[in-house]
């Protein structure tokens, strides 16, 4: 089994976990090369496996009341982590007040802590002595980098010869990332070389090596940083495709993402995340979902690029609900629709590996 770059880690996502504020904990529970996923710590799901609750699927990641619970029951069988890793990805990305109790507790422990929200915690100076007390790191991944490392847009994205793919959405939270990550896997089940762009913290976390966080980026530098990316993974990894991942939706009121990717990253498709069950946009009630024509209408019209395929999110579906959804969604746009994560990723993938 290849190493974790950064070992054992222990997730954060008390009172989240199985919403759309814990996407970054749903990530790292499905999958990560970066850590070793013990535990998560959640009181709403106590005693259960995570894997189950997620995706119906155990996965042998057990969830936790608390900190002090997991300690106790991780020690016991051996398997202590090296980090604390914040899995909430609430609105705003601001840091629950409650969760430095447990953050504090993790670092008198000695353990590193890993923070994907825009509450920096290096800015507080009692976790930062804290840290340095007790031998440990603290990391901010969305705090952006010095702009004398940012890269401004060049123009040598003309010189990837590879196929791009962008996987984006019509909504935030609505599975981009998870849909990119089984693209990949899947591509490369078939020995195709396949190389994922992360545009948000928790790619970063799961540890895909080419990746910039969109929002947090200086915006003078989103363009070349998502240009910086995908050379950089083409030029060392001579992949046969890299699939990008999205960041909200062009329409999203909130989270209007999607447009530096088609303008700087330049795909050949895009590959649309959808919700069949979403009337309104993400945590904003009376902000209605633009219809799926209208969004893939306006991802053609802007980019000069086709969807060549729907993908959906079950959410509020039974399992019996999941093929007609996609058969009308086929009826309605004359594209193929698929359920990646319920049925997995090989029908999509041989549709992808018909381009190259």
């Amino acid at each position: 089994m290849k190493k974790k770059i950064d070992g054992k880690a222990l997730v954060y996502c008390d009172g989240a976990f199985n919403t759309p504020n814990g996407k970054t904990a749903h990530g790292l529970v499905r999958f990560t090369g970066r850590y070793d996923i013990v535990g998560v710590i959640d009181a709403t799901y106590e005693g259960k496996d995570a894997g189950k609750v997620l995706d119906g699927k155990n996965n042998g990641i057990p969830i936790f009341k608390s900190i002090e619970v997991a300690v106790k029951e991780l020690k016991e069988i051996g398997s202590m982590p090296k980090s604390l890793v914040i899995g909430l990805a609430p609105d705003g990305g601001r840091l629950p007040d409650t969760a430095k109790v447990s953050i504090k507790k993790a670092l008198t422990l000695g353990w590193n802590v890993d923070s994907g929200l825009h509450d920096f915690l290096t800015n507080d100076d009692a976790l930062v002595d804290l840290a340095k007390k007790h031998g440990c790191r603290i990391r901010d991944v969305r705090k952006t980098p010095d702009r004398d490392t940012l890269h401004f847009f060049s123009g040598d994205i003309e010189s990837v010869d590879c196929l791009k793919l962008a996987v984006l959405g019509t909504d935030s939270a609505i599975g981009k990332r998870t849909t990119a990550w089984l693209i990949v896997q899947g591509l490369e089940k078939i020995s195709r070389r396949a190389e994922m762009i992360g545009t948000g913290q928790t790619a970063w976390m799961q540890g895909a090596k080419y990746s910039m966080i969109m929002d947090s980026c200086i915006n003078d530098f989103v363009s070349g940083e998502i240009e910086h990316a995908v050379v950089s993974a083409y030029k060392h990894e001579e992949p046969d495709v890299i699939v990008i991942e999205g960041q909200g939706s062009l329409m999203n009121p909130a989270y209007p993402g999607g447009f530096e990717i088609l303008a700087a990253g330049r795909p050949d498709f895009v590959i649309l995340q959808h919700a069949p069950m979403r009337k309104e946009y993400d945590g904003f009630p009376g902000y209605k979902l633009h219809s799926l024509k209208k969004q893939i209408q306006a991802i053609e019209t802007i980019s000069g690029v086709k969807v060549m395929a729907i993908t959906i999110n079950h959410e509020g579906m039974k399992t019996e609900e999941i093929l007609p959804a996609c058969k009308a969604i086929t009826e309605l746009t004359g594209l193929p629709a698929f359920d990646v994560l319920a049925h997995g990723a090989d029908k999509l993938v041989k549709l992808i590996d018909a381009k190259l």
